[in-house]
């Protein structure tokens, strides 16, 4: 059977980072937005954040029957920095934060597009199909952990480019798909990949095939679920499970009925991560960022839990994943960024109510800084990549 010591070297790293954060830091920052989060997973999985952003575009125009996108306005308002550039949307889903982009810029502006779901890709062409055929959006299959390669193919030049966006997590579509088997709330099979032919693992492989103390420890690492043991114990002694639905049955069994929804939201989320390996792609993908921005170009990370977001601060602050900054003889910070003032940002009231899983989004907003602090961070922090 698969055990934790069976995994990428990569991977093993990402887990140990969790780890040694969920230990150094008690009732601290991952708890603080761990606890920001139980109300919003008792929505379906939504979550919330700090500074409240109007957007006027909640669940209006980019809103389409594949995703609900969160904080559109304030994703084109702060992305955007030269109207005639190129943008990246990393996480594509529907095309609604790319359609988005492709009003706010100029007939010149373009907008590439990734994803490495074919459902996400085809949505996303058909709805942007005047932008492609005007040569200004073009779609491309792949995950965001190859963003260095990724740019450098398709955008105009090789790149590097005006601005990034990564809205991470999951579309409302691959949640609502009971086939896609990512909500606990509709019986499904247990497979939870992104990209159905990447040739990942599957969660019925997770859930019935790993040992129980590895089931624990990922609940530990990418769940933040305090019953882990139980809830690991129960999923063995329930296999094997055919589908979403008899794993929900085996995690109830393990809880008391107040704290079922959220802690199934945490189960479900922690296979997810494991499934897709999405923290492993969220790290590769914030590292290349230096080198896919222009000087002066912005990226945009919209995250929904603690663990994503925890990356995404400490890269956007440091240039690097743990909690205190590279400085130089003079004290002076070594990083290739700089966070915008205001960040982070979140939705307010009003697009929460019209889309409760815009409740717990943060946007973070970061400039890429001049080539020599981007060379200085890469000889001192970012391992000469």
């Amino acid at each position: 059977m698969p055990t934790l010591s069976a995994v990428p070297a990569f991977e093993l790293n990402v887990a140990l980072r969790c780890r040694r954060d969920r230990r150094s830091d008690p009732g601290g920052e991952a708890t603080r937005h761990a606890q920001q989060t139980r109300h919003a997973q008792q929505t379906d999985m939504s979550k919330q954040g700090d500074h409240s952003e109007t957007s006027e575009t909640a669940r209006g125009a980019f809103a389409g029957s594949y995703h609900a996108p969160v904080l559109v306005g304030a994703v084109a308002r702060r992305l955007v920095t030269d109207p005639a550039g190129t943008y990246v949307d990393a996480t594509l889903g529907g095309g609604g934060h790319a359609a988005a982009l492709l009003e706010t810029l100029a007939p010149e502006g373009r907008v590439v597009g990734i994803d490495r779901d074919p459902e996400a890709l085809a949505a996303a062409r058909d709805r942007l199909a005047e932008a492609q055929e005007a040569g200004r959006f073009v779609a491309v299959r792949g995950n965001f952990a190859r963003l260095a390669s990724l740019v450098e193919a398709h955008a105009p030049g090789g790149g590097p480019v005006d601005g990034v966006l990564l809205d991470l997590g999951v579309s409302s579509h691959q949640i609502d798909a009971a086939r896609r088997g990512f909500s606990f709330r509709k019986d499904g099979p247990l497979d939870m990949r992104m990209d159905r032919e990447g040739g990942r693992r599957t969660a019925a492989q997770v859930v019935n095939d790993w040992p129980e103390d590895d089931l624990k420890q990922l609940l530990y690492d990418y769940g933040e679920e305090g019953r882990a043991p139980q809830i690991a114990r129960a999923v063995c002694e329930a296999r094997p499970l055919r589908g979403t639905g008899a794993l929900a049955e085996a995690v109830r069994s393990a809880v008391i009925p107040p704290d079922e929804t959220k802690t199934l939201a945490r189960v479900f989320q922690a296979l997810r991560i494991a499934v897709n390996g999405e923290l492993e792609a969220l790290e590769a993908a914030l590292h290349a960022l230096p080198g896919a921005l222009k000087a002066g170009g912005r990226t945009a990370v919209i995250s929904y839990h603690s663990l994503e977001d925890r990356r995404a601060k400490r890269f956007l602050r440091h240039g690097h994943f743990e909690s205190t900054p590279v400085r130089d003889l003079y004290g002076h910070r070594i990083a290739p960024l700089e966070t915008t003032d205001g960040s982070p940002f979140t939705a307010d009231e009003d697009e929460i109510q019209r889309n409760a899983r815009a409740r717990s989004a943060r946007l973070r907003v970061a400039a890429r800084r001049d080539d020599d602090a981007v060379d200085e961070w890469r000889k001192r922090v970012g391992g000469g990549s």
